[in-house]
């Protein structure tokens, strides 16, 4: 949240009535042809007007009118490995950034390495996503939106993430088919898992689980990853900033 000082009401304040000074002392000199009452006028004007514009300033931040309270959300990004939903969130957290908005970005690849230890069975994506769920949590109780991307291949561990949440969970599913991502795997991480190398590797010996009814869908086989970057950021405008 950003909010104004009252150092810069004050600047303000002062830049705007030397405007409107020199304005005021132009007039009367114009109609009076007296410098010295333009002198005067200006001096009496600037005095009052710079101090009854500084109270009127401070006064409206004090008035809630017409002020509204923009909600925290999670945006969280599903789908396999190299659909490019890192890319996508990536995009959008620079553009919410650029926004001022109060936001962070969250990314399986950057939360495992704080877990090394952590496996891809099953039950330990579900414990490690409940770790990264609390952690989001909280954020969010701090009035900091989320924009995260995990794998997340399991409709349990995205229910209760969503439970846990509750509020402005945004579930946005990156879909691709498992063809397209091979082709777009640069680091050759699904030939290794064909081959046996990685195991419990999503798409190939692990399932995923496509979310039913997700708030979005972006299809990166026929959309740009910036025409994907436009839907969510039309969809935050339609549903999160204009409430």
């Amino acid at each position: 949240m950003i909010i104004e000082t009252k150092y810069r009401s004050l600047i303000k304040a002062i830049t705007w009535r030397i405007i409107a000074t020199l304005t005021t002392v132009a007039l009367v000199y114009m109609f009076f042809g007296r410098l010295e009452l333009a002198a005067a006028v200006g001096g009496l004007e600037v005095l009052l007007k710079l101090l009854f514009n500084f109270l009127h300033e401070r006064a409206w931040l004090f008035i809630k009118f017409g002020k509204k309270k923009m909600e925290p959300f999670v945006l969280w990004f599903t789908g396999l490995p190299a659909c490019g939903k890192s890319t996508i969130a990536d995009l959008v957290y620079n553009q919410l950034s650029d926004r001022e908005l109060e936001v962070e970005r969250v990314d399986g690849r950057d939360v495992r390495k704080l877990f090394p230890e952590v496996g891809f069975t099953r039950q330990e994506r579900i414990a490690h996503l409940k770790r990264v769920s609390h952690m989001i949590r909280m954020l969010e109780k701090n009035n900091v939106s989320v924009v995260a991307s995990f794998i997340s291949p399991y409709k349990e561990s995205r229910d209760e993430i969503r439970q846990m949440i509750k509020e402005n969970f945004i579930e946005i599913y990156v879909k691709a088919s498992v063809e397209s991502c091979k082709r777009r795997d640069t680091k050759g991480m699904y030939l290794r898992a064909e081959k046996g190398e990685i195991q419990n590797f999503t798409g190939i010996s692990d399932v995923y689980e496509e979310p039913r009814s997700p708030a979005l869908v972006l299809d990166t086989e026929t959309l740009s990853a910036e025409q994907c970057t436009q839907q969510v950021i039309n969809y935050i405008e339609k549903h999160l900033l204009k409430r």
